[in-house]
């Protein structure tokens, strides 16, 4: 079963989440997929590529699947976890990503939007970072993904209260690039694509590694590293963590004993 649908139209990829059953929940086969898929288009001197789910969706993606999401004592956002895997897939491939998103974003699917270079919305988007209503601890990378986005004041908010953020403020903070009617999204996406195209591929392609380089470039010393992830230890070692994990496969409001 394919959980995404890819086309090439010219030199622009399109890659559509299509897994509606799970609403395009991040997924190990669905983010091996999209890896593939990115992949494919760089080997096919693709030049701009557009991340969208179907026309109309409610939710673009809901995130990581939480039902690979490991037992108490594992971290479960490490290096080799998909979703970490999809980020750096798209920070680190040398074509432009266009996130293109009608509906919901919820948990890692936030991180997944914030990864892409430009980001064109609905104004029904919302935007939603989850972890703490599942007792997940997020992890340096993904952090710094969502800094080097969102004002720290907003983040915290947004990590805190698990609350959705409105596509209006969103796009007054600068977080997205434009707002569009859902009848006018795709032409207007393609087109900017298009444009892309246009332009040298090996500039952008530097450009763009040179800025990913630059954004990350926090100093982070080993003790400090170390200690941050002691205290992401004391989470997924936690009963909140248990807990978090086995309400949301209960389908039932978590009760967090804060141990």
């Amino acid at each position: 079963m394919s959980f995404i649908k890819t086309e090439q139209r010219g030199y622009t990829g399109v890659i559509t989440l299509d897994h509606s059953e799970k609403r395009n929940a991040l997924s190990e086969a669905l983010v091996h997929e999209l890896v593939e898929a990115l992949e494919t288009f760089q080997k096919q001197n693709v030049r701009a590529v557009i991340l969208r789910a179907r026309p109309g969706v409610k939710v673009w993606s809901a995130g990581h699947d939480v039902s690979e999401l490991p037992g108490r004592g594992r971290d479960p956002l490490g290096w080799n976890d998909p979703l970490r895997i999809l980020i750096r897939t798209i920070q680190e491939c040398p074509m432009p990503v266009i996130g293109m998103i009608e509906g919901s974003v919820w948990g890692g699917a936030c991180e997944v939007a914030m990864a892409c270079d430009i980001l064109v919305i609905t104004p029904e988007v919302t935007f939603a970072i989850t972890p703490a209503k599942l007792g997940v601890p997020y992890n340096i990378g993904g952090l710094l993904t969502l800094l080097n986005m969102i004002p720290l004041p907003i983040m915290k908010e947004m990590l805190f209260t698990a609350e959705p953020l409105s596509s209006d403020q969103a796009f007054n903070l600068g977080i997205v690039n434009y707002i569009k009617p859902a009848g006018d999204i795709e032409d207007f996406v393609l087109g900017m694509a298009e444009r892309i195209a246009t332009n040298s591929p090996l500039s952008i392609g530097v450009m763009k590694d040179a800025l990913r380089l630059l954004s990350s470039a926090h100093s982070v010393t080993p003790e400090l590293f170390e200690r941050i992830q002691g205290m992401r230890r004391i989470v997924y070692d936690s009963e909140d963590y248990q807990e978090g994990v086995r309400a949301f496969r209960e389908k039932r409001r978590p009760s967090f004993p804060g141990k």
